[in-house]
């Protein structure tokens, strides 16, 4: 092989690669704007003001003591999402998950409204892997309290 048969297929490797590069990054960053969901605090929503409205974001936070509405014919579910400092009222669509009470931590998917309200279709509980065993006298109703008890 000669030198510029050498040289030729440097370039065409060059060129390959190249083009597979460009086509890798096109698939890779090409909508991952459309897809991307953020993950803030009560305080993080708060701040970023109207930035925070329209965006898919997952809100992760406790849930209130004293806020939960739940309303089993509407299947629809109201309470406030607070990580100490600032506050996030939140309107769940659907039923929540079985092990949902005020005082657990939560993250809820969805979009914060003009109006200010975090409007969600998506509500996850934040637990522990930890097994714990009622004491004694306290029965396994009262170690889980579920909305439906509330």
């Amino acid at each position: 092989m000669n030198d510029t048969e050498a040289k030729k297929r440097r370039w065409y490797l060059v060129g390959a690669i190249a083009v597979a590069s460009s086509a890798l990054g096109i698939i890779a960053f090409g909508n991952i704007g459309e897809n991307l969901v953020y993950f803030w605090d009560p305080s993080q929503v708060v701040a970023a003001g109207d930035k925070s409205i329209g965006a898919t974001i997952r809100l992760g936070g406790v849930v209130e003591t004293g806020t939960v509405d739940w309303n089993p014919d509407a299947n629809e579910l109201e309470f406030i999402v607070t990580d100490g400092s600032e506050t996030v009222e939140v309107h769940c669509s659907g039923a929540p998950p079985q092990m949902f009470r005020e005082g657990i931590g939560v993250v809820v998917e969805g979009t914060m409204t003009k109006s200010g309200i975090f409007k969600s279709d998506r509500l996850m509980v934040k637990h522990s892997n930890e097994y714990k065993a009622p004491s004694e006298g306290e029965s396994v109703e009262e170690l889980y309290k579920t909305v439906e008890k509330l």
